[in-house]
């Protein structure tokens, strides 16, 4: 028996399609628009081809930004991953505290991201600001706004407070799925605490620590709310990161034609690191499948 194929179904998802060609497909092709051209303005254009991006490929400010954000994010992960397994592991596997740590872990990723950079950006002030007047007080020279180390130390610590949770989560739920019977396994071979993880947990909770890797590590690379309300890519352009040079540069000084050249390279690492995780998370699920 031959399968009909119904071609009005195209019709249910038209709306979607139309809405991501007005939200995502028309601005991307803008972009690349001004990417080739430039302007002296009254809505003037010409071609000006690849230079742009030959522009962008020798600025060693585009490349100063780069390394601060490949830094950042190199960072958060070597923080963030390890330490939400150890959250995810010393959480309660069932009953009341366990649906109580999971609401308090939920509570600080439903706070916007303009509220963290503002949270933070009091927090830490030395003249009222609760650390940064605790610090002061029992002498410690602590000023975010001054210091290159203690800027990138608040906007770490409040990246960690922000998104650590996330990684918790999706942690906590590769656990939940293991069968007990491995760990009566385990325990009938008498495996240590530490052989348990290496061998049970660990390898069990690879697929979703992988998405916690991809994610955190696509929003750590695009990062501009948090730092840029707290420090504003200060001091000096210590914590001036990729997205917010780029923002400098379209708004602040209006080189529409080098901003989109530098927008289409950040987008195209960004996609593709991101095929690389997507990449190593599939040929994992292959081989656990085996």
């Amino acid at each position: 028996m031959d399968k009909t194929t119904n071609h009005k179904a195209w019709f249910l998802v038209l709306p979607v399609l139309v809405l991501v060609a007005f939200s995502a497909v028309i601005p991307l092709m803008t972009v690349v628009n001004y990417s080739v051209q430039d302007t002296f303005g009254n809505n003037q254009f010409f071609w000006v081809g690849l230079e742009w991006f030959t522009e962008m490929l020798e600025s060693e400010r585009m490349w100063d930004a780069l390394w601060r954000q490949v830094a950042f994010s190199a960072i958060i992960l070597a923080i963030e991953v390890p330490l939400g397994i150890f959250v995810a592991l010393n959480m309660p596997k069932g009953g009341f505290w366990a649906s109580f740590c999971l609401v308090v872990m939920s509570l600080p990723l439903l706070i916007p991201w303009n509220v963290v950079g503002t949270i933070w950006q009091i927090f830490g002030r030395v003249d009222i600001g609760l650390l940064g007047y605790s610090l002061a007080r029992i002498g410690v020279d602590y000023n975010y706004v001054a210091d290159v180390f203690d800027a990138w130390v608040t906007v770490i610590v409040m990246d960690v407070w922000h998104w650590t949770s996330l990684v918790a989560l999706l942690a906590y739920a590769g656990l939940q799925s293991i069968p007990e019977a491995y760990y009566q396994a385990a325990k009938i071979d008498q495996a240590s605490r530490w052989k348990v993880f290496r061998y049970i947990e660990l390898p069990k909770m690879a697929g979703v620590l992988m998405i916690a890797i991809l994610l955190r590590f696509m929003d750590s690379f695009m990062i501009y709310t948090e730092p840029f309300v707290v420090t504003g890519g200060g001091p000096g352009n210590a914590t001036t990161f990729l997205s917010i040079d780029l923002v400098k540069m379209a708004i602040g000084q209006f080189d529409l034609g080098p901003a989109a050249a530098f927008s289409l390279m950040y987008f195209l690492v960004i996609l593709l690191i991101s095929w690389v995780f997507y990449t190593v998370m599939v040929n994992l699920d292959k081989r656990e499948g085996k």
